[in-house]
Parts: structure tokens; sequence; C-alpha cells
């Protein structure tokens, strides 16, 4: 595991995206699951302004590791989010975007999702492999979808699940652990001084860490990168 600590959410945003873009730089289909949530945002700005000519999106294939049960159109929508950040500035084909349906019924889409995947990436042991996931953290320790109340779902069978909000009961479809610990490359962007207390719990491995989905992200590969700001990196 490497930790990158930076000043704040926006050179996490220029340094991630120099990283994505060296990690694209091959002659092949790359395949990358996307994340929500407000650091991507930044990111997906920034990718698109450093790196909308420099890239060769005909090659890179995007998907998600999580999105909710929304239409495509809907505020809460992470794909509305990326297309309107990323997609709509950068010369990339349609054919290559590969969303959830949120709008569709969650167990019918997280059956469908997951069969998408098995057809579309190479497999290892029998499960879909990323070339790189990107993971967001939230202030209680969940990642992709997976929350603590539902941490069962981290070592399901099927490649997608289905998962419930703890507050808002809203449903959402979500990779589960063993795709996420299969791909080649696992990146969390963690940013803000609500996510400190959690990052540190899980980094140093305290009392009761593994209640938290996101300490349970540990790749076969090895390669797993934490980017986090300065505020979110304070108590370790």
């Amino acid at each position: 595991m490497e930790v990158k600590v930076y000043e704040d959410k926006q050179t996490v945003a220029t340094e991630f995206s120099a990283y994505f873009a060296e990690q694209t730089r091959q002659d092949k289909p790359f395949n990358v699951a996307l994340s929500g949530g407000s650091t991507p945002r930044i990111v997906f700005d920034t990718l698109a302004d450093a790196y909308g000519d420099n890239i060769n999106w005909k090659n890179v294939h995007f998907y998600w590791g999580d999105e909710r049960c929304v239409p495509p159109t809907d505020e809460q929508s992470n794909y509305k989010m990326t297309k309107e950040h990323l997609f709509d500035r950068i010369d990339v084909p349609e054919e290559n975007i590969h969303r959830i349906l949120g709008e569709n019924d969650p167990k019918g889409e997280a059956m469908r999702y997951a069969n998408l995947l098995e057809i579309n990436l190479d497999r290892v042991e029998g499960v879909p492999q990323f070339d790189l996931i990107i993971l967001g953290m939230g202030d209680d320790g969940h990642t992709a979808s997976i929350f603590p109340h539902e941490i069962e779902l981290w070592d399901a069978e099927d490649h997608c699940v289905v998962a419930t909000h703890p507050d808002s009961g809203q449903k959402r479809v979500s990779l589960n652990g063993a795709v996420i610990n299969t791909a080649k490359e696992v990146a969390f962007l963690v940013t803000g001084a609500a996510k400190e207390e959690k990052v540190a719990i899980i980094h140093q491995e305290k009392e009761g860490f593994k209640q938290y989905p996101a300490a349970l992200v540990k790749p076969k590969s090895g390669n797993l990168l934490w980017f986090l700001d300065k505020e979110a990196a304070a108590g370790l």
C-alpha cells in the first residue's frame, strides 16, 4: 500500500490525473471503474482540462463501482455527474461508456451488470478484472456502496450486489469485494477533515477497524494507493 498526501483537494485531483494519464498510456483497452462524490468531480474536471487532448480515450472503457438507483438525469446519479464533468468535454466513444442502469429494477440490474463484466473483462479465477478501480470513502468508512451495516455484502457470491443506504433507504448497485480486490490497481481518493478519523483507524488498524468496508480493500496485486489531502491524513 502506498499513501500519498497532498496539500488540498485540487492538488489531489492534479496528481491523480497525472497518475491516471500514465496508466492509460498503453496501446490496448484500459478498463476503469469510477466512483461518485465531490473529489472525483474535481478529478474529472482536471482530467478534462489537463488531459482532454493527451489521452487516447478510444482505448479507455468506463464502468462504475457503484450507482444510485435513480434515472441518469437525476442529480444524484454518478453517471450524470461524470457525463457533465468529463464525458461532455472529451472525445470518448459512446460505446466505451458502460453505465449501471440506475432506472432499472435493482436486483435485475445487478445481475445484468455482473453479466456485462463477465463478458467484457478478462477473468481471474472467475472474477472480472479491472485495470483500475477508483474508490472513495464515506465518513462512516463505507466504500463503493457497501456500508458497515451490510458488510456481509463484501463477501457476496454475486459480482454485483444491491445495497441500501442506512439513512435514506435508497437502493444502490455496487461491486462486491472480490471484484474490487481482483483489480490490477485500486486507488482511493479521500479528502476533507470529516474523513480523518476513519482514515486513521483503518491505516493504523485500530480496534474494530475491520467493521469498515474500506478496511477490507486489499487487492491481490498489492497495488493499492491512497490519495489524501492534509485534512484527511491529519490523524496519521
